[in-house]
């Protein structure tokens, strides 16, 4: 198979932003593992005066990822995450205005491969989510397992994400005056394994949960789809009762995350690496009803305050 390399002359932001994936996915590859291995050498050398401080600040933080988390204003403003962002690059639309005296749920699909799409939208500020939905707070719900990494946790909190539990969701829908998304990828590791260019199998039918959480605070859901998402990576092929996709669904069970074996592009070939393809990905965030859309917005917020409290509003 002959190797196309990257030509020399390929302009400085171009570089810059294959250097700002490249980080993204070595921190989600590796960086979780680098900060175990960190603390266990601590432990290893006896630098008491390190980890036995961070361990007993963790006992009282254990609980912070269901409580909204702790996000860094100056870590989403990295430039790094600017040069992400165009690397795809990655844009968010919506078809109607929401209201933010009222909180919402984002059921985003497809999961794909590393969900670039969920991330570089909801946990970054370069995005144009703060242009789009004015007054709102996202918080991108992600799996338990990572807050249970030490010093990656915090990392992984400062961009804004939080646990996908129960109680975390809640947290987040649960506060007084609104102007609160809880975003969701619903497929979760399941969804992942199918992440296949040119196709897209979601994982809804047995996702109930949030809909319980939803009509119990009252929460209106909006569907998000991010086309493109599967289109970064292409998969080993891993069809239903093979036995790659039986190893893989036997691990998820246990482990809580799924194993999907990809592959895109290097650094400075095309051919092969762990690098995503360089393809658009368009997050659309769909809400208004045929009805509500034959309307102005502020008939539409009149009539939201007839409406029952939980009653679950989508397209």
């Amino acid at each position: 198979m002959k190797v196309e390399f990257a030509p020399l002359n390929i302009p400085l932001a171009r570089r810059l932003q294959t250097a700002a994936v490249l980080q993204w996915v070595l921190s989600f590859l590796l960086l979780a593992q680098v900060c175990i291995g960190i603390i266990v050498i601590l432990i290893i050398h006896n630098y008491w005066f390190l980890y036995v401080p961070y361990m007993t600040w963790l006992y009282f933080d254990w609980r912070t990822p269901e409580q909204g988390g702790r996000r860094s204003n100056w870590v989403r403003s990295w430039t790094v995450w600017r040069y992400f962002k165009d690397y795809f690059p990655i844009h968010l639309i919506k078809t109607w205005d929401l209201d933010p005296s009222h909180n919402y749920i984002f059921g985003f699909h497809p999961h794909g491969v590393l969900v670039a799409g969920a991330f570089g939208n909801f946990c970054t500020n370069y995005s144009d989510f703060e242009q789009l939905f004015p007054g709102f707070t996202a918080y991108l719900h992600v799996l338990p397992f990572w807050f249970r990494c030490p010093l990656f946790r915090e990392y992984l909190m400062s961009s804004g994400p939080v646990s996908v539990s129960k109680k975390s969701v809640s947290h987040v829908l649960s506060k007084e005056g609104g102007g609160n998304i809880s975003v969701i990828v619903l497929g979760g590791a399941e969804e992942s394994l199918d992440a296949h260019p040119g196709k897209f199998t979601l994982f809804i039918r047995q996702r109930k949960g949030f809909v319980k959480i939803a009509l119990t605070h009252g929460a209106s859901l909006v569907p998000v789809f991010s086309f493109g998402e599967n289109e970064l990576f292409k998969q080993v092929n891993n069809p239903e009762g093979s036995w790659l996709r039986t190893v893989q669904e036997r691990l998820q069970k246990i482990m809580g995350f799924a194993l999907p074996l990809f592959h895109a592009r290097g650094i400075f070939q095309y051919n092969f690496g762990l690098m995503p393809y360089r393809k658009p990905i368009h997050t659309v965030a769909a809400y208004a009803t045929a009805r509500e859309a034959a309307h102005s917005p502020s008939e539409v917020n009149t009539t939201r305050q007839h409406r029952n409290e939980g009653r679950l509003l989508a397209v």
